[in-house]
């Protein structure tokens, strides 16, 4: 049986890690935006018995091809489960990290807030984007675009009013 050491495992996740945290368009949602997180360490197939022993080691997570994109054969150990990642992955992590420490702490921020529902203030979601793009500003959507079209959103209330004047309509 592996037995690698803790220490092992922080050095493999400095090198072939990532904590990842971005936003994501949705339509049909009030919000417009879904803020999207994990955590994922890539090695390619002779590497596969590390992976394993990670997802041993933190009790939780998959693993998967990385992608199915140019016959990419290295595959992923992933953490999405939002529980997971604040119970199992944030703890274990914490003040270990030395070349990943900024996109720890931005990661560790983010999930704190999603798990004490954060986001779903106005104020809250604000706070949240702004630390995703502190961490890195050149994403997909610019984040004057994500904020602009967030504030543009109905309120759910708003949403729930206007059901509820429809359904007594319909009466």
């Amino acid at each position: 049986m592996l037995n690698l050491s803790d220490d092992y495992l922080i050095g493999f996740v400095e090198g072939e890690g990532c904590f990842y945290v971005g936003i994501v368009p949705i339509k049909n949602h009030p919000n417009r935006w879904q803020i999207i997180h994990f955590f994922k360490v890539s090695q390619n197939p002779k590497g596969k018995v590390v992976l394993d022993y990670l997802k041993k080691r933190l009790g939780c997570g998959y693993i998967k091809v990385n992608s199915s994109k140019n016959n990419d054969k290295n595959l992923a150990f992933v953490v999405r489960n939002i529980n997971d990642l604040y119970n199992k992955i944030v703890p274990f992590f914490k003040d270990k990290l030395v070349v990943k420490r900024k996109e720890f702490k931005v990661f560790s921020k983010v999930v704190k807030s999603l798990i004490a529902k954060k986001h779903l203030t106005k104020q809250g979601f604000k706070e949240l984007v702004d630390l995703i793009y502190a961490l890195n500003p050149n994403r997909k959507y610019p984040k004057e675009t994500v904020l602009q079209s967030y504030n543009k959103r109905k309120s759910s209330q708003t949403i729930r009013q206007s059901l509820s004047t429809k359904m007594k309509d319909k009466i």
